[in-house]
């Protein structure tokens, strides 16, 4: 199997997370892209699955840990599928997930319109140039599973089947697009924030989620793009969902 060429700088540009915990950024604009790989006995699990070109990088950083298990999507948008098609394991998401997975990848509730015109120009080339297509899903997980250590949580309203994973232990959240630490009309990094109305089935359920993971009190939030939140987290995760 051939994925896309990759620089040699790109190659295992691993990040420690926590421990048994690592984050491979990744993609355009600016590898803002996340993807997470978790210990999963003597291999490595994904959790996200980036964009296509990440493709030969995640193999890759997968190797370096022992080899890939499975996928965990946290949602199924071009964004966070694009790899999964190519790597050849089993794929897993949550039930309400699946048929995105499986299709279109939630293209069908966005609301480009939304976005300012030079966004609006762009972004259909980009999440067509993000996707690696249509992901067969093996099997699926939903709130209160166990995965590798982690708990799975249910953070609908950005995708109607987002999920996150949460580790009591260390008080570690992966979150998917529960919340954006990027702003997907510029590109430029800030505070925690509501995802995009352009992107989401329910905003209004997006701030829910927000709320229900602050309600966790994690002591770090890994989100799907750009940079963690640390510090008191919580009380930036209350003011991310009053955002508009």
């Amino acid at each position: 199997m051939s994925f896309p060429r990759m620089r040699r700088a790109e190659r295992h540009r691993l990040e420690d997370v926590a421990d048994g915990v690592w984050l491979l950024r990744g993609g355009f604009p600016g590898k803002t892209m996340n993807v997470y790989f978790v210990r999963d006995g003597d291999g490595v699990l994904m959790f996200d699955a980036g964009v296509r070109s990440m493709a030969g990088a995640a193999a890759a950083a997968a190797a370096s840990l022992g080899g890939l298990t499975r996928i965990v999507l946290g949602h199924a948008h071009a964004d966070h599928r694009g790899t999964a098609a190519a790597l050849g394991v089993p794929a897993l998401c949550h039930p309400l997930e699946r048929a995105g997975a499986q299709g279109d990848g939630g293209a069908h509730y966005f609301h480009t319109e939304r976005l300012n015109a030079a966004a609006r120009l762009v972004m259909g080339r980009m999440l067509a140039g993000w996707d690696g297509g249509p992901v067969t899903i093996a099997d699926t997980v939903e709130e209160g599973d166990a995965i590798a250590g982690f708990e799975v949580v249910h953070l609908p309203g950005h995708a109607p089947g987002q999920i996150g994973l949460w580790r009591a232990a260390d008080r570690l959240a992966l979150t998917s697009d529960c919340f954006y630490t990027l702003d997907p009309q510029t590109g430029r990094k800030g505070h925690a924030r509501v995802p995009h109305a352009a992107f989401n089935a329910d905003t209004e359920q997006a701030r829910a989620s927000i709320r229900k993971l602050a309600a966790l009190e994690p002591a770090a939030a890994w989100p799907g793009h750009a940079d963690p939140l640390r510090g008191d987290v919580r009380a930036q995760l209350e003011r991310a969902a009053e955002t508009t």
